[in-house]
């Protein structure tokens, strides 16, 4: 019983600082936010389903978490954000800040491999932006 409890707690408290870590994302170029955002909400779904669902039904990136976790997708919008924020920072990074040419090769590559992966990814489709919508309106999902 007290195993369980301390599970959950730690849980919880993991959940708290990858939710932490994915808001740090959102203003920090590099430091990517979805990832953390969904471990949140793994470790919150096996921990406290009030936070679970405060966390998915959140206005911000609820629907984010909600669309990679039940289509794996995400909306075009997003990934052409992500591409062009990455694009310019690692661009003003390696003009800017890299003095060695191998530096800005290896950020470049890296900015290169991480396109592919999210132009690899599924875009989300408007019927299932709408089933969000729709689960949304008839309280399926809420943060109560």
């Amino acid at each position: 019983m007290a195993k369980t409890k301390l599970m959950r707690l730690l849980l919880v408290i993991a959940g708290c600082l990858f939710l932490m870590l994915g808001i740090m994302g959102i203003v920090l170029p590099l430091l990517p936010s979805t990832p953390f955002f969904l471990l949140a909400a793994a470790c919150f779904v096996r921990s406290s389903q009030r936070l679970y669902r405060w966390l998915i039904a959140h206005p911000v990136f609820g629907r984010y978490i909600h669309y990679y976790r039940t289509f794996r997708a995400v909306p075009l919008h997003a990934k052409v954000i992500a591409i062009t924020l990455l694009w310019l920072t690692i661009s003003c990074s390696a003009i800017f800040a890299v003095q060695h040419t191998a530096l800005r090769a290896v950020l470049f590559c890296i900015a290169a491999v991480v396109t592919i992966f999210l132009t690899r990814m599924r875009t989300l489709t408007a019927e299932q932006t709408a089933s969000y919508r729709k689960m949304m309106s008839d309280g399926t999902i809420d943060n109560k």
